[in-house]
Order: structure tokens, then C-alpha cells, then sequence
């Protein structure tokens, strides 16, 4: 019988993650362990304090890094290290599984063979606004299928789709294809999709693998994520210069007004409207970094941390990359 281990980064964790925990320990294959990447031992104290998490969840592991040790690739990698199971999943802690199906489902088409990662259908919450709602739905649709590199054809940069939200590895594949891109501002799970399509493995999307996940963000948030996208993509050609991705938004956009307008939600198209110019404008600029001041990018980027890490590395900031570096979590022996 095969294993398989869940890994989440944490940062700031709410109560919700204890939930998560739980919803993970109550599925049909359980974990043989949580494995979780927290940043800033700090936050993670204050949320466990009383809750007796290791009481309740034997099987959990926590170890802590800085917020400038993070990276969304070295810090899950760094994960996967400290797992030794067949499998792995990668979530993140605001993922609610919708019921008790989602590891077995999500596992289906590494098991037979058929995909060398597969990720899960992210449903909108009860507070989701119409756009997100939407959203939601147009990037995770109610029917599973699998992809290869020969749907770049048809699909474009959608063939190289992928969430860490909350997706399943095959281990033996990731260590081959050598992990995820050592440093990534974003991106990570969508640039290991792309190399392996360019091997010749399967990636799956999983519609009866459910997690609850949605974000209503502001125009400005999403610049700044949009910006970090495009930075990803800049620092990539490899993958993304052959697909180009514009159209695909574009097609996204017209068919979320087209919805708004039938649907009797006409009040947020202007919203719809400035979202979308702010998630191009954020995109272009990050396309456009290098020919930005550091100025200039540390107000447009999501991520400064990411940026500190660059400087530190090049010699030029006194900064402590080991700040908030803790205690980790394991038992004796482990």
C-alpha cells in the first residue's frame, strides 16, 4: 500500500487551519503526516497556544524558517525533503476540504499511472463576491480531464494550468524531474507542470476533488499579485514566450461580463472593468521589471521579501536572513 504525506507553507495561520487538520485526519487515506512550512515561529505560537496540536494530530510536523528564508519553490521543496512518503500533496492553509474524498480522489490518476500531478477543483465560499464566484468556476470546471504537452495546440498556456492550492506529486517523478525552481516569486506549481508536459507526463485536474477556496480582492491587490505573475513569467521564457497568455484572459474577461450582464449582476461590471485593467497593468509592468528602479518594484510587487532575498544574495543590504528562525516540532527520533 502506498503512503502519501500533505505539505502546507504557513504564515499568520487562523483558526481555520486547525480545521483543515482535522478535515485531513478524517479522510478515506490518511496522511501518514502533515508536514508544515511555517514562516515566523511567532504567529504559529500564537495560534496552537492551548490548542494541543500535537495532542490531537500525532502526525503533524512543524518546522519554521524566517519570512526571508521563504521562496514558493526552495520552502516547498525543503518540504518534500522532510517527507518520505509516495506521494505528496501540496496545499495551502486556507484550502477547506469539501468532504472526506478529496485525498483518494486526488490520487486516482497519480496511482494508475496516468498523470504525474493532479490538482483539485477550488469551489468560492458563502462570502464570494460575482466576479470571484465566476472565476472560480471558468478555471475549475465541473468535469475532470488530463493534458499533455500536444494540447498546447488547443488549450495554450492552459495546458500548463496548475494550483498549488492544493495538488498531488508523484514523488519518484518530482525528485527525476528535480523538484520545483529553486527561487520563484510565483508560479512554482504551473513551471513543474510545464516541465514535466515537456517530458511526456500527464497533469490531471480532479472536479471530484474538492477544496473551498476564494479571494475577494481589491484592484490593487491584484495588481500586485498580476505584477508577481508577470515577473514569473519574465524570468521564464522557456516556458512562457512560446504560449503567450494574454488571450486567455481576455477570453475570461468577456465571458465574466457576459455573465454579470445575464445573470443580474450589472452593478459589478465597472468593477469587473478596473479589476481587470489593474491585473494587465500589474502584468505588463512585471513583464517589464528589469527596466524598473528598485523603487519602482518594491511598490508594485506582493512580495518584497522575494526582492530582499535577490539584494541579500548580491551583497548589497545588511539584512538577517535567520530572524524568527525557531524550534521545529518532531519527535525524538523522527
Amino acid at each position: 500500500m502506498y503512503t502519501v504525506d500533505v505539505i502546507i507553507p504557513t504564515y499568520k495561520p487562523k483558526k481555520e487551519l486547525l480545521k483543515i487538520l482535522d478535515l485531513l485526519d478524517k479522510q478515506t487515506i490518511v496522511p501518514n503526516r502533515i508536514i508544515l512550512m511555517n514562516t515566523e515561529e511567532a504567529y504559529f505560537d500564537q495560534l496552537i497556544y492551548g490548542a494541543e496540536l500535537f495532542k490531537y494530530h500525532e502526525n503533524c510536523r512543524v518546522y519554521h524558517l524566517s519570512k526571508l528564508e521563504f521562496d514558493h519553490g526552495a520552502t516547498r521543496n525543503m518540504g518534500v525533503y522532510y517527507s518520505k512518503a509516495d506521494y505528496f500533496i501540496m496545499m495551502t492553509q486556507d484550502a477547506t476540504p469539501k468532504d472526506e474524498h478529496l485525498i483518494e480522489n486526488l490520487l486516482k490518476p497519480l496511482v494508475s499511472g496516468k498523470a504525474a500531478v493532479s490538482y483539485a477543483r477550488q469551489l468560492p465560499r458563502e462570502d464570494c463576491n460575482p466576479i470571484e464566484r465566476y472565476t472560480r468556476g471558468f478555471n475549475y470546471p465541473d468535469h475532470s480531464f488530463i493534458k499533455h504537452e500536444s494540447d498546447v495546440r488547443t488549450l495554450g498556456i492552459k495546458t500548463y494550468f496548475c494550483s498549488d492550492v492544493c495538488a498531488a506529486y508523484d514523488r519518484t517523478i518530482f525528485d527525476k524531474m528535480n523538484g520545483f525552481v529553486k527561487r520563484a516569486i510565483f508560479n512554482e506549481d504551473m513551471l513543474y507542470a510545464a516541465k514535466i508536459a515537456k517530458a511526456g507526463y500527464g497533469i490531471a485536474y480532479c472536479a471530484d476533488a474538492c477544496v473551498y477556496h476564494s479571494h475577494n480582492y481589491t484592484a490593487r491587490q491584484q495588481l500586485h499579485r498580476n505584477f508577481d505573475l508577470g515577473v514569473s513569467q519574465a524570468d521564464h521564457p522557456e516556458v512562457f514566450e512560446q504560449v503567450r497568455s494574454e488571450g486567455e484572459g481576455i477570453r475570461m474577461v468577456k465571458s465574466t461580463a457576459s455573465y454579470l450582464w445575464n445573470h443580474h449582476y450589472k452593478r459589478w461590471i465597472p468593477c469587473l472593468i478596473i479589476q481587470s485593467g489593474a491585473k494587465f497593468l500589474g502584468y505588463r509592468l512585471g513583464k517589464n521589471y528589469k527596466k524598473l528602479s528598485e523603487a519602482q518594484i518594491f511598490r508594485l510587487t506582493s512580495s518584497p521579501d522575494y526582492w530582499k532575498r535577490k539584494a541579500l544574495k548580491r551583497g548589497i543590504q545588511n539584512v538577517d536572513a535567520h530572524r524568527g528562525y525557531g524550534r521545529n516540532h518532531e519527535k525524538e527520533g523522527d
